[in-house]
């Protein structure tokens, strides 16, 4: 009997080393693959030029491709980096300009997303708005609806789809339960 209670926690712990590696190698697979940035407050080829160069300084930036007479960018992420959207925005900030909008493409595999509603997508914290109840799947495409990602207009006009705090801090401890995980940074989403 001794013998056969050692072996059931040896397998207990196997497993759960086991588990523990599955999660890990889960979480750092599905990622932020790629952006699409629109700056404002850009009048010449100059400031287009000062917003690219902070954006290529960013270090999980890959590449960056801009289109002046649109004052956006296309991002690519680097792969298996940890993407700090961030640090995409202060870049902007740093170059003397604004984000009006910022997209950004993700894998997702079998996601449920509903409105109102927080998910953690590969160690990324969401928060979807103006979302119908639907399982995400592929590449897919989110607008961040915070607070410097988007115009105050639009700011507000989301803010209708949540009575949750997180949506004015972008952070889960002023909504969500205090834990290890609720002072994380949230991003607030749309499809």
């Amino acid at each position: 009997m001794a013998f056969a209670v050692n072996q059931n926690k040896n397998c207990m712990k196997k497993s759960a080393i086991i588990l523990c590696l599955l999660f890990t190698a889960t979480f750092a697979k599905a990622q932020f693959t790629s952006a699409s940035l629109t700056a404002s407050g850009l009048t010449c080829s100059m400031c287009s030029k000062a917003v690219y160069s902070a954006l290529v300084k960013v270090s999980s930036v890959e590449t960056v491709k801009s289109n002046i007479a649109a004052s956006s960018y296309r991002i690519v992420f680097k792969k298996d980096a940890q993407v700090n959207l961030d640090d995409i925005k202060n870049a902007v900030k740093g170059a003397g300009f604004s984000v009006a909008k910022l997209q950004v493409t993700m894998n997702f595999n079998n996601v449920a997303v509903e409105n109102d509603a927080h998910v953690n997508v590969s160690g990324e914290n969401l928060h979807f708005l103006n979302v119908s109840q639907r399982t995400l799947n592929g590449e897919i495409t989110l607008t961040v609806l915070d607070k410097d990602f988007i115009s105050t207009k639009e700011y507000k006009k989301f803010a209708q789809y949540t009575s949750m705090k997180c949506y004015t801090t972008g952070f889960m401890d002023s909504c969500c339960k205090k834990d290890e995980a609720s002072a994380t940074r949230i991003y607030h989403v749309t499809i």
